[in-house]
C-alpha cells in the first residue's frame, strides 16, 4: 500500500464525525472533466485531491466539515487520506446512505481521464480492505446504488459490478513476512541514538514502519529501516490506539501490540 496522510498533505485532523462500523464501501468518481496530465505527473494528483478538498469546504450548501471522502485512489496506485478511519462520510448522497457506507473516489471523471489504470484500481482495494480491518463490512457497491446519479461512471461501476477484482501486480507478496519480537525491541532501543541512516534488523523494522504508515501513524519519509524516534512516537500512537496509556505507551513494542500489528497487516511475530 502507498498511502499518502493528512499530515503528508498539510491537513488537520479530520471534524468529520465518528462512525466505526458500517456495511461496507462505496466508489465514485469526480462527476466532472479530469486532465489526463495526472497520468504523467503524480503532483497533480496531489494538487486535484487538495482541490476537492477545498471545493467542499467551500460548499456553503452542504456544509461540508471535511473532504467528503474517506479516501482517494490516483492513477499510480497512492491511497490518499480524506477523513479516513473511523469517520462517516459526506459523499453518498444523504445520512442514511452515508451511515451505511464509507466512500472511495477514484480521480478519474466524465471528461479527459475517464479509464482507471489498474493502478488505482489496486489502490481502491487498498482502501476497501483498509476500511475492513476499521469496521466496514463486505459490501462494495456504486455511489449510484441507493442514489440517482452516474457515479462512479460507467469504467468504475463495470469494475464494481464484477466485484471490484484485484488487478494483477498490485497486491503484497504471497508469502507473509515475520519479524522478531527481540529484534524490534532491540531496535526501538539502539535506533533512536544512533547517527543518522543508522538501521538495526531494517528489512524488519521495514515491516513494522509499513504497518504503521497504513495505519496512518507514520509519514512514508520515515519508513526507512531504522526504528528512530518518529516510528518510536507512531508506535506509541500505536499502543495507545490499543487501550494502553501513560508508560506502557512508551513506543517500544511489547508482544501483544505487535501481535495486533502483525494480524491487522500480514505479518508474523516470532520470540
Amino acid at each position: 500500500m502507498k498511502l499518502v496522510t493528512r499530515a503528508e498533505l498539510g491537513w488537520p485532523l479530520s471534524a468529520a464525525p465518528t462512525q466505526t462500523s458500517t456495511d461496507g464501501v462505496k466508489v465514485h468518481y469526480e462527476g466532472s472533466p479530469v486532465s489526463r496530465e495526472l497520468l504523467t505527473d503524480h503532483a497533480r494528483c496531489i494538487a486535484e485531491w487538495k482541490a476537492i478538498r477545498a471545493s467542499h469546504l467551500a460548499n456553503k450548501e452542504e456544509n461540508y466539515s471535511d473532504i467528503a471522502y474517506n479516501y482517494g485512489a490516483c492513477p499510480h496506485g497512492y491511497l490518499l487520506e480524506g477523513r479516513g478511519i473511523g469517520k462517516r462520510t459526506g459523499a453518498n448522497g444523504n445520512q442514511p446512505l452515508n451511515r451505511a457506507h464509507y466512500a472511495i473516489c477514484g480521480l478519474v471523471g466524465s471528461e479527459g481521464l475517464t479509464q482507471p489504470t489498474d493502478a488505482m484500481l489496486g489502490a481502491i482495494r487498498d482502501g476497501i480492505e483498509l476500511l475492513r480491518r476499521h469496521g466496514a463490512g463486505n459490501e462494495i457497491r456504486g455511489h449510484r446504488d441507493g442514489y440517482s446519479t452516474d457515479c462512479p461512471g460507467t469504467p468504475l461501476y463495470t469494475w464494481v459490478q464484477r466485484g471490484a477484482p484485484r488487478p494483477g501486480g498490485t497486491g503484497t507478496p504471497p508469502s507473509s513476512p515475520s519479524v522478531s519480537l527481540s529484534h524490534i525491541v532491540a531496535a526501538a532501543r539502539k535506533d533512536p541514538s544512533a547517527p543518522q541512516g543508522h538501521t538495526t534488523y531494517r528489512a524488519e523494522v521495514l515491516v513494522v514502519e509499513r504497518a504503521l504508515q497504513a495505519e496512518g501513524l507514520l509519514s512514508s519519509a520515515y519508513v526507512d529501516g531504522s526504528f528512530g524516534t518518529r516510528t518510536v512516537t507512531a508506535y506509541a500512537a500505536w499502543q495507545r490506539r490499543q487501550g494502553y496509556q501513560g508508560s506502557d505507551a512508551d513506543g517500544i513494542p511489547g508482544g501483544t501490540t505487535l501481535t495486533a500489528l502483525g494480524k491487522v497487516h500480514g505479518f508474523a511475530v516470532t520470540a
